[in-house]
């Protein structure tokens, strides 16, 4: 891009706009001013209580929630700018609590000269719980004004107490009309852009706001690379559907392996593989291989999910899942892409259940909650005479010296016998698991009578 405009710019221009022309088209075309804005009208109308909050300066912690492209960021730094609030900006990836604490340090110190201090955490799901904690105080005695956007429901990745503290917000896509007023935007008043006639036919320019799927950084994005390969005669560019498309298929545009969209393309891979649509695996694996993502990265993604997500119901899930991520690592791209369709479409095809992750977590549970108790005696390793003496291993009975190589016997310390965290799903290979386990286990079949 730069190659293009750089003979071409305006002359007498400041140093500040010389700056300002050398950052993509999508940071040029980011709103200051609230009337600016476009889009999300449920928001800022007149009537609204977000309007209302940043046009008379009485502003509150809030998330924005939405996918990415739709305004959240430029939001957080419209409202800095509409209240003239010190302004911080974090990325969740990359910040940590040193980062957070020396932000809310300078915070304290605004409050003492009557400044606001407005805090902008960008992908606040990505924060753990004790990052999360350090925001509490100070949001709640107005420290600091918080903005966090999130792509995924904070109901889920915002811990309550931070969550109950402020004012959710939900953003959604663009509608064409909306990307085709930033579209022409662009074109009309860009330092660089309104040199030339920009020459797009109404299907053209139809095509190219269907592409963007409601987010304005890709439109923009798009229309910038599209320029650069258009080229210029007479003053002139000619923007076609061919271009355009040429455009899209550089992915690595709109696929930022660190940004929002890479995470959303990764989770609809694995909700579509979840949910049992080997089609829709294939396609979201599509997307992620046309933009070059490291086949490394989905290939442990798909190990994580034969253990959670198919568990036993499909033992060789896992099997399949494992040597497919040590084939990948072997072969490489491009021949690893069929490894990672044939893992993909077995994983989405298998029968499913969670039920060994839910028994962990529960017992996880028990463990963090309950007061730790002894390994019992019997269970006790006896290496010594003196813990042989003391009754370790004592009365333990070796299962394959018993009919069926099984003995009922307790290995749940003191108290918890009758505890059960696996609870098989019935599907697939768990059937076969529960119906032997209900064979073994009194305290299974006893279970299940009481629940009839």
């Amino acid at each position: 891009m730069a190659e293009l405009f750089d003979k071409q710019a305006p002359k007498g221009v400041s140093a500040e706009t010389s700056q300002e022309i050398r950052q993509p088209l999508a940071d040029r075309m980011r709103p200051k001013r609230l009337e600016e804005v476009v889009g999300q009208d449920h928001l800022l109308d007149e009537d609204k209580i977000l309007y209302k909050a940043i046009r008379q300066d009485q502003l509150f912690s809030m998330i924005f929630w939405g996918p990415p492209g739709v305004g959240k960021t430029t939001l957080a730094r419209v409202i800095a700018n509409e209240t003239n609030s010190s302004f911080f900006s974090l990325s969740a990836v990359a910040a940590g609590v040193k980062d957070v604490r020396r932000i809310l340090e300078q915070a304290k110190l605004n409050s003492t000269r009557h400044k606001k201090t407005l805090l902008f955490i960008d992908e606040i799901h990505r924060f753990n719980k004790s990052q999360q904690d350090a925001l509490l105080h100070e949001v709640e005695d107005g420290t600091i004004i918080l903005i966090g956007a999130t792509t995924e429901n904070p109901s889920f990745e915002v811990i309550s107490p931070l969550l109950s503290r402020c004012r959710v917000f939900q953003m959604f896509p663009l509608s064409p009309e909306e990307i085709g007023t930033i579209l022409d935007r662009a074109t009309q008043t860009d330092l660089l852009l309104r040199q030339f006639e920009i020459i797009l036919s109404k299907p053209d320019r139809e095509f190219l706001i269907r592409m963007s799927s409601g987010d304005a950084r890709v439109v923009l994005t798009a229309l910038e690379l599209a320029v650069t390969m258009s080229g210029k005669r007479d003053g002139k560019l000619q923007i076609t559907k061919e271009i355009i498309e040429q455009a899209f298929q550089s992915r690595s545009m709109i696929y930022d392996k660190n940004a929002d969209f890479h995470y959303d393309v990764i989770s609809a891979f694995i909700k579509s593989i979840r949910g049992s649509d080997p089609d829709a695996a294939l396609y979201w694996l599509a997307r992620m291989i046309d933009a070059g993502e490291a086949p490394e990265f989905i290939a442990r993604r798909l190990v994580i999910l034969a253990a959670e997500d198919v568990g036993n119901a499909d033992p060789q899930a896992l099997i399949l899942a494992t040597s497919g991520f040590t084939a990948v690592t072997y072969i490489g791209m491009p021949e690893a892409q069929l490894v990672l369709a044939q893992v993909a479409t077995y994983l989405a095809s298998a029968p499913k259940s969670n039920s060994s992750y839910i028994g962990l977590k529960k017992a996880l549970d028990d463990v963090r909650k309950l007061d730790l108790k002894p390994v019992p005696l019997h269970l006790r390793n006896a290496p010594t005479k003196l813990m042989k003496d003391l009754g370790y291993g004592k009365e333990y009975s070796y299962p394959h010296d018993h009919e069926n190589h099984f003995v009922d016997q307790v290995y749940l310390p003191e108290g918890m016998a009758n505890k059960i965290y696996y609870e098989p799903s019935g599907n697939g290979f768990e059937k076969e698991i529960t119906a032997h386990l209900n064979r073994l286990w009194k305290r299974r079949t006893k279970k299940v009578s009481k629940e009839r």
